[in-house]
C-alpha cells in the first residue's frame, strides 16, 4: 500500500477531493497544499507545501523563508526564490514565483523536507537589504526571525560586515540598528 505524504497537493490527489476533505475538517490549508488536522504546522510542513516551486536548484528566500520559519502568519502572494549564480535554474511555476540569482554558499541555507531554505540569519539580512517598505510588519517579521533563530542584531551586523560588496548594505545596517534601538 502506498503511503501519502504528510502534505498533500493536487499532484497527490485530485484538488476536488482535497478541498472536500478541507471542508469536512479533515485537512487544513498550507499555502497551495493541504495537511491532516492532527499534523503540526511547522517549518517542515510549510517547506514541503512549496516543494513544487523549488524544483531544481531553487532556494526559498526572503518572505517565503520567513513564512517557512514561522515568522510570518501567511505565505507571500509570490514566493521568493533564489538560485546560485552558476545554478542556471528555472522556476516550474513562473506565475507564482519571483526568482533572482545570488551569491550564496552552503552555510546560508538548510534543506527542510527536500526544500532548500535560507537560514534565519541570511533571511534577516536579505529582508533588511531588499524589502522596499520597512514598516511595523517587516520589523515584526525580523524580530520573530531573531527569536526563532536565537540571533541578535549584532549577529546580523557581523554578517553584513563579513561580506564586503553587498548591495543595499547601508540600508540594512540603518534598519537593523533602528530596530535594535526600538527594542
Amino acid at each position: 500500500m502506498t503511503r501519502l505524504s504528510a502534505v498533500l497537493t493536487a499532484l497527490d490527489l485530485p484538488l476536488a477531493e482535497l478541498c472536500a476533505a478541507r471542508l469536512d475538517g479533515e485537512l487544513y490549508g498550507v499555502d497551495d497544499a493541504f495537511a491532516p488536522i492532527d499534523s503540526p504546522d511547522g517549518p517542515a510542513e510549510r517547506a514541503r507545501s512549496i516543494a513544487h516551486y523549488c524544483r531544481g536548484r531553487l532556494i526559498a528566500e526572503q518572505n517565503s523563508a520567513a513564512w517557512i520559519w514561522g515568522a510570518r502568519p501567511s505565505p507571500p502572494t509570490y514566493h521568493e526564490l533564489c538560485a546560485s549564480l552558476g545554478a542556471r535554474a528555472r522556476p516550474a511555476f513562473p506565475l507564482r514565483t519571483l526568482v533572482r540569482e545570488v551569491v550564496i554558499d552552503q552555510t546560508e541555507f538548510v534543506v527542510l523536507q527536500g526544500v532548500p531554505v535560507t537560514t534565519p540569519l541570511r533571511t534577516i539580512v536579505d529582508l533588511a537589504r531588499f524589502d522596499e517598505r520597512f514598516d511595523a510588519t517587516e520589523a515584526t517579521t525580523i524580530t520573530e526571525l531573531l527569536r526563532r533563530g536565537r540571533l541578535t542584531i549584532a549577529d546580523c551586523l557581523t554578517e553584513l560586515d563579513r561580506r564586503p560588496n553587498l548591495p543595499n548594505k547601508k540600508r540594512a545596517r540603518l534598519r537593523l540598528t533602528g530596530l535594535a534601538s526600538r527594542s
